[in-house]
């Protein structure tokens, strides 16, 4: 198409839109323009937002932390909660914080690799060559096939220092370190090469630890006598207790006594 014709054609799209304007006042409201570009509903927590699209976006750009963090960063119950402390460090939002899927859902996508990406990125950025050493090393895999890609994840999230969100859920009561992807993976919590010790094993305190109550007279008045094991020591499991099922009593069968 020439230049005159191109010229011609956008007069003419020009005086289109100008007399579209003039007889329908909606045209002329940034909402109705808003909404006509949105992807989808906003969830309920950001409702409120929806006629607002600069409140998370800037032009060319998307959505970016900054936007989120004007409204976020005095959010104390987050910051001092410790298994999401870790957002005070964590540079990006919309990875794990999705918008524009209605009102009926959560803003929150639990994404390890997301965290993986983002962890490799400040390590990019570290002063400490080691861990730029690193992170090139894993973002060199990262571009290669698809295998080499699972394994650079695999590697990134091994780096990633689960207990600082697990601890408070940590089922080991810090009996096996806070190493937790020496056992466990991202995408399924259980080990499935993990056999439980036979039952005529005796050692089991090595991995459980007795509730509290065991550690009071309540253990010698009440949970030794309903076990018909009154001289049982606290570190006797395998006295009052089946592998298969934790409060399945030899003789009395199931019960819950805490």
């Amino acid at each position: 198409m020439s230049l005159r014709a191109t010229t011609g054609l956008l007069l003419a799209l020009g005086a289109v839109l100008t007399a579209a304007l003039a007889f329908e006042p909606r045209l002329r409201s940034v909402a109705f323009w808003q909404q006509l570009a949105s992807p989808g509903e906003l969830s309920a927590a950001h409702a409120d937002l929806a006629a607002d699209c600069a409140a998370c976006h800037v032009p060319m750009q998307g959505s970016i932390a900054a936007r989120c963090i004007v409204c976020h960063a005095n959010d104390e119950r987050l910051l001092q909660s410790q298994p999401t402390a870790f957002h005070a460090t964590v540079s990006s939002c919309r990875e794990c914080h999705p918008e524009h899927r209605g009102s009926g859902q959560l803003v929150s996508t639990m994404d390890h690799s997301a965290l993986v990406a983002i962890g490799l990125k400040e390590l990019m950025r570290s002063a400490d060559p080691e861990q730029r050493q690193f992170a090139d090393a894993i973002a060199a895999l990262g571009g290669g096939g698809a295998s080499a890609r699972r394994l650079a994840l695999a590697v990134g999230e091994a780096a990633l220092h689960c207990a600082a969100c697990h601890a408070t859920v940590d089922p080991h009561l810090g009996l096996f370190g806070s190493e937790c992807s020496d056992c466990h993976g991202t995408k399924a919590w259980a080990v499935t090469e993990y056999r439980h010790p036979a039952a005529r094993s005796r050692d089991c305190a090595q991995c459980h630890q007795a509730p509290p109550s065991h550690y009071m007279m309540h253990f010698e008045m009440i949970s030794a006598k309903v076990a018909r094991k009154p001289h049982a020591r606290v570190e006797q499991c395998y006295e009052c207790h089946r592998i298969t099922s934790w409060n399945d009593i030899p003789g009395i069968g199931r019960y819950k006594h805490h």
